[in-house]
């Protein structure tokens, strides 16, 4: 037998091969050096820790009314004599059980599917819209009774539609200028309809709510008599009171009678004037030198925050602030102090607590509180401040040590460590020159992360402390990475992901998932809302919660629902050319099967091309689409839709007729019904060619 034969017959034998997807975007890489299963280009899938790529989740409107992501819905067998339309509330003549129409089905078993539903209906009963009679129920209802997979999740998604109609935006005009959480509550800043001043609210049961930011009035001369939060004051003189709710105590002390600071409350009755305040029968505990004045915000401030607690008891951890037009404030959920530093143009942009300090930044310099007392700033308190010689432009606790570690203070174009505990052993120690963050880009990963010149950065302490290491990761992703260094908003973590995310004016997000100290994956995605501003953290219960404010007024929040508000969620990830035996090795391939995993009904598009686009490829094209990051287009081949419902999505066979030394795939799709889904790899059928010449 001849030595082609043998070639021919030993080509012939089908075959095989797994290759997992991992690694997310690579731009870099050459089409025979980048490593398998990483993408050339994706849409709103990230690297997931479990492997694959996984589709994000959505992210929905909120202010603290009932959730879309929470909806249900129920099926109600009827009887129509009259007419129902999607939107009627449906009322129950005997049980008076209420509900929001979202289906009308008259084929079949008539029924309607509904949501807010309030009350138990009864079977059977009239229905009636507007008092009017327009059926009887023939069951009673059922929730999430769809007879199939894709209803369910398309009246799931209608469900949601009524219940987003109820959340509003932030009362006021303009974008979100702040958003933080503390227990368990949502705050958001924005200014005013008429944009003179910004305001804070809460969120709540039944909405936006105003946060009232109260009175302040200035003391001197505080007598050995002790005024504490809870006592009501009253002008020696004028008779005013008033219901005190913060002591700031910024110098002196009460056994002294030097005790010097200002007072914080709700309301007052009356006009204090110049004059000594009582507490009840004790008489001249303080002097003031006028009428207390209302806590304004200027607006148009970029608000950021940190939490933290100096008083050690439980219910005295609260949110420390600051957005660069206003003095920087504590915060609890109901008072609030403006914190007075001293400075001439006392406006901080940034803040941290670290070493029992309350740190602010202004511009090219930094300062700090006494020890412990964040309304302190005088030097004899161990207050003090640092000349930076830039814009400050962040802060990051470097970990290392029991306490707490070092302290990264960033400007734009310099990095310097801060060691020590105390003003009396501050040690400001340049790091790099040619290092530094973007503002509104550092976040505690377990180490910092950051955004600067050259992409994503790490700041890793080294094998001892004291010791540091800096490490460019986006080398893979510069494209992206150059792009968008200019456009950057806003950053959070995802702690149960495991993830940096960085979001930019163009609606992109970058998410980076990492394992400890390696990258697993860098995926980006394009929203429908820019993300201003934004904040993640634990709730009371233990669970992450990650928001973002936009430009329209709107708090949303990341991580919940199926479509981004309401829209649909693109998706898509595109495969670099594979050769699953040798570069030059033509293959016939046959069919792929992908791993796919998830928990709800979805659709899917798959198509390919052969040979790096090469004309003459055997591929019947039919569409063409652009490539937003690497140059050609993909040509559709022979598209495989399925439907699936179950953690395991089957059938995922495709059909991949054609000839060529290698193969690229693509997925892609659309919806704001389907829940998050998973593609852990592919399995090629193919059978070896001869080689090429």
């Amino acid at each position: 037998m001849s030595r082609a034969v043998q070639n021919a017959l030993r080509g012939a034998v089908p075959k095989t091969q797994f290759f997992a997807f991992g690694g997310g975007l690579d731009q870099i890489s050459s089409p025979l050096q980048i490593k398998r299963g990483r993408v050339v280009d994706a849409q709103n899938f990230e690297a997931s820790l479990d492997g694959g790529y996984q589709r994000i989740k959505g992210y929905e409107r909120y202010d603290g009314q009932a959730k879309p992501s929470a909806a249900t819905y129920s099926i109600i067998n009827v009887t129509i004599t009259g007419t129902f339309a999607v939107g009627n509330t449906i009322t129950g003549v005997t049980s008076a059980a209420t509900a929001v129409v979202v289906a009308v089905v008259t084929t079949g078993t008539a029924y309607l599917a509904v949501t807010k539903v309030s009350g138990t209906f009864v079977n059977p009963e009239t229905l009636n819209v507007a008092g009017n009679p327009q059926g009887t129920t023939s069951s009673t209802a059922t929730v999430d009774g769809a007879s199939t997979a894709a209803l369910h999740g398309t009246y799931k998604n209608l469900a949601a539609d009524q219940y987003r109609t109820d959340i509003a935006a932030v009362p006021g005009s303009g974008a979100i200028l702040g958003v933080v959480h503390h227990n368990d509550v949502v705050y958001a800043a924005r200014n005013n309809a008429g944009g003179t001043a910004a305001a804070i609210y809460k969120s709540s049961s039944t909405g936006w709510t105003a946060v009232a930011l109260g009175r302040q009035l200035s003391f001197t001369s505080g007598g050995v008599t002790e005024i504490v939060e809870g006592n009501t004051i009253t002008g020696a003189i004028s008779g005013a009171t008033a219901v005190i709710t913060r002591v700031v105590l910024t110098s002196g002390t009460w056994a002294a009678g030097t005790a010097a600071g200002k007072f914080i409350f709700a309301s007052q009755t009356g006009t204090f004037q110049a004059e000594n305040l009582d507490v009840g029968a004790t008489l001249n505990l303080a002097t003031i030198a006028g009428n207390s004045t209302a806590i304004t915000l200027s607006p148009s401030g970029r608000f950021v925050f940190v939490k933290h607690n100096f008083g050690g008891a439980a219910n005295t951890k609260r949110i420390y602030g600051c957005d660069g037009v206003n003095k920087g404030f504590e915060f609890d959920g109901t008072i609030f102090v403006p914190i007075d530093t001293g400075m001439t143009t006392d406006t901080p942009t940034h803040v941290i607590a670290h070493k029992k300090h309350l740190f602010f930044s202004f511009v090219g310099s930094v300062q700090h509180s006494g020890v412990g007392t964040p309304y302190v700033w005088s030097v004899i308190s161990g207050a003090t401040e640092l000349a930076m010689g830039d814009t400050v432009t962040g802060f990051a606790i470097q970990p290392g040590s029991a306490d707490g570690g070092a302290l990264a203070i960033f400007t734009r174009n310099r990095l310097s460590i801060l060691y020590g505990s105390s003003s009396s052993d501050w040690q400001l120690v340049p790091y790099r020159e040619e290092i530094g963050a973007f503002a509104h880009t550092i976040q505690d990963v377990g180490y910092p992360m950051f955004f600067d010149d050259r992409g994503i950065t790490n700041l890793l302490t080294a094998q001892e402390y004291g010791n540091f290491a800096h490490n460019a990761i986006t080398n893979q992703i510069r494209t992206f990475a150059n792009d968008h260094r200019t456009l950057i908003l806003s950053s959070c973590i995802s702690r149960d992901k495991s993830q940096y995310r960085v979001f930019f004016s163009d609606n992109y997000a970058l998410y980076i998932t990492l394992l400890g100290q390696k990258v697993i994956g860098m995926m980006p995605q394009l929203f429908v809302d820019p993300a201003r501003v934004a904040f993640s953290g634990e709730l009371t219960d233990g669970s992450e919660m990650a928001i973002f404010g936009s430009d329209a007024g709107f708090v949303y929040e990341l991580d919940k629902g199926t479509s981004f508000d309401g829209d649909a969620i693109e998706y898509f990830f595109e495969l670099p050319f594979h050769f699953p035996t040798a570069p030059r090795q033509r293959n016939r391939y046959r069919t792929g099967v992908f791993e796919i995993t998830g928990n709800s009904y979805a659709t899917f598009s798959f198509s390919f091309h052969l040979g790096y686009n090469d004309g003459d490829a055997d591929v019947d094209a039919t569409q063409s689409m652009a490539s937003s990051f690497v140059a050609g287009s993909w040509d559709t081949g022979v598209w495989d839709t399925g439907f699936w419902d179950g953690r395991t999505l089957i059938p995922s066979e495709v059909d991949l007729s054609g000839t060529s030394e290698n193969i690229a795939l693509r997925v892609n799709g659309s919806s704001d019904e389907y829940d998050s889904f998973n593609f852990h790899g592919v399995i090629l059928h193919f059978t070896p060619r001869r080689m090429m010449r």
